[in-house]
């Protein structure tokens, strides 16, 4: 799969297209393959490290501890044949 990566604060020049492996959903869990995802304050804010003053530690102090960005989207649900949640 691809992921926006941010590997430091800063301008949207520090994002990167990377090619990340499949997740595999454990057992209770399903996979949504996206189709659309979002890029709204939250992400940008993030990127610049525009948070509260306490709050910068909590993200990574000097590079984000969760690399890919966002947070919504929108997709398929894929799973194992007869799961409840597939092919709807």
């Amino acid at each position: 799969m691809q992921a926006a990566i941010l590997t430091q604060y800063g301008t949207s020049g520090n994002i990167r297209i990377v090619e990340r492996p499949d997740p595999v959903p454990a057992a209770g869990e399903v996979l949504v393959r996206l189709h659309a995802t979002s890029v709204n304050s939250g992400d940008a804010r993030m990127r610049a490290l525009d948070v509260p003053r306490g709050m910068a530690l909590a993200m990574g102090w000097s590079a984000p501890r969760q690399p890919v960005l966002g947070g919504e989207g929108a997709g398929v649900v894929v799973g194992p044949a007869g799961s409840r949640w597939a092919n709807r």
